[in-house]
């Protein structure tokens, strides 16, 4: 039986994880009592009878979480931003590239990605590996995103009875140009620079929607919206969490997709001004489903065991 420890399952995250793997007759949660939580002996000696552990911490605590974890035999899966572009980690989105699949199947430790970053990725890798798309690009990307990417403050604030009118509207954020996610998206992708990141958030409890607008004029190679659709559904065939739709709607509800761990992506737009964008859950391809997809690869068994399609 394989035996899990959730360091920090009192967040939004971990709450999740927590809750998705205790149906799972594969696998035996360890659990500390409340007001242990923070005792660092109490959580060492959990993460030493492991086999695998999740951290869903603050970035500084899940550098020291790290730190007391090695040199133990538990596989780790951190769902901060502390190691994302880390060197000795392996980046948690198996299906960038067969090279992103085998690193986490073989991993001691995985970074998992951050909710923006999962769709800013999903859209843009697979450009920079097929070399259509120039590492030089003046990329812009511009995410709605669920209240409950904020966490339990923001969960709290939204939910509130006496909650301000603007809470009402969407509202931008990140306009410093600063936000925790860029680093990654650049890392990751291979670009020269940060994209020009746009988040937004507003009136629903979860889901997403991340787009990437592109010129056409401006790509490596001759692309149109139906060529780069027909490139993105060759890349991601077989891949069960990701499906390349081939319709194009007239709107796209960023939260369609909520309580799934999949994945959809959308080509629309014309030929000259292609848009680009990923729809999932940013709870679940977003943050949990894409810990536990990892958590599945490391342990040898189906990648969608627990998640929901």
């Amino acid at each position: 039986m394989i035996k899990v420890y959730i360091d920090g399952s009192s967040g939004t995250t971990g709450l999740r994880i927590r809750e998705r793997l205790a149906g799972r007759r594969d696998l035996t949660l360890l659990s500390i009592p409340d007001e242990l939580r923070r005792d660092e002996t109490e959580r060492k000696e959990r993460m030493a009878q492991a086999d695998i552990v999740f951290l869903c911490l603050p970035d500084a605590a899940a550098v020291r979480a790290a730190e007391l974890l090695d040199g133990m035999g538990a596989r780790v899966l951190d769902t901060s931003t502390a190691h994302r572009t880390e060197k000795g980690w392996s980046y948690g989105f198996p299906e960038l590239s067969a090279r992103h699949h085998k690193e986490i199947c073989e991993a001691k430790k995985v970074a998992v990605p951050g909710c923006h970053a999962s769709g800013f990725q999903a859209l843009v890798y697979p450009m920079m590996a097929g070399e259509i798309l120039p590492a030089d690009y003046p990329l812009s990307c511009f995410s709605v995103t669920g209240y409950s990417g904020g966490g339990k403050n923001m969960i709290a604030a939204y939910e509130a009875a006496n909650r301000p009118d603007e809470y009402d509207s969407p509202r931008q954020y990140g306009v410093s140009q600063q936000h925790k996610h860029l680093r990654e998206m650049q890392a990751i992708s291979g670009l020269c620079f940060p994209p020009l990141f746009s988040p937004i958030v507003a009136d629903f409890y979860s889901g997403m929607t991340v787009s990437v607008p592109i010129y056409s004029r401006l790509l490596k190679k001759p692309q149109t919206a139906a060529s780069l659709r027909d490139f993105f559904a060759q890349y991601y065939q077989g891949q069960p969490l990701i499906q390349v739709r081939r319709d194009t709607p007239d709107y796209i509800g960023a939260n369609a997709l909520a309580g799934r761990d999949s994945m959809e992506i959308f080509v629309s737009g014309n030929d000259e001004r292609i848009l680009l964008t990923a729809r999932f859950d940013n709870l679940g391809k977003g943050a949990s489903g894409a810990a536990i997809q990892c958590m599945n690869l490391m342990l040898g068994i189906d990648e969608t065991t627990g998640l929901e399609m």
